[in-house]
């Protein structure tokens, strides 16, 4: 079986996922294709975007894309405990354990110990991380806002029910994620 490839200066990162699903049909000819297409899709789409606010909204401000969802989770919910926050921020606990030493550092974030239970972190913002996360937002829902330009408003309704249909398949399909 000969693997034949694309001269690599021919690929681009969106006319990878077409030449991913021709070739990955070839080799396989019983994938299901339509599902790798949305995934490969969806993967990149949502790369994109984070890319972007991360570069343009977030590292200007000294911050990196998993410290932005953690003050922005401490922001909307207020104060919890660090697995609570670990949770919905979609980070790992291990992960929020070396991000945390960062976000404390630069003076956003206080950990204390939870009054219920003394073996439990408390995560707040201090003044100076609602102050970031005030700023930065602005900024970030600008960019938001400039990507959903390229959507009619029915799209943008339609493409979060596609998504969140999606998400609710995501039971049946046993899908694994970080809690």
């Amino acid at each position: 079986m000969t693997h034949e490839s694309a001269p690599p200066n021919e690929l681009t990162f969106w006319s990878f996922v077409d030449f991913a699903v021709r070739k990955a049909q070839q080799e396989l000819p019983a994938v299901d294709t339509d599902a790798m297409r949305m995934a490969l899709t969806l993967s990149r789409a949502s790369s994109m975007v984070i890319y972007d606010l991360e570069s343009t909204v977030h590292r200007p401000r000294g911050l990196t894309w998993p410290g932005f969802r953690v003050i922005f989770a401490l922001w909307l919910a207020g104060p919890m405990e660090a697995k609570t926050t670990a949770e919905i921020s979609g980070t790992s606990r291990a992960a929020l354990s070396a991000l945390l030493n960062t976000l404390e550092r630069d003076g956003l974030v206080v950990r204390e110990r939870a009054s219920h239970d003394r073996r439990a972190l408390q995560l707040s913002l201090t003044e100076e991380g609602y102050g970031a996360i005030l700023g930065g937002f602005r900024a970030h829902n600008r960019r938001e806002s400039a990507w959903a330009e390229a959507l009619e408003p029915d799209e943008r309704t339609e493409l979060v029910r596609l998504l969140n249909k999606l998400m609710a398949g995501s039971t049946d399909a046993k899908a694994k994620f970080r809690s």
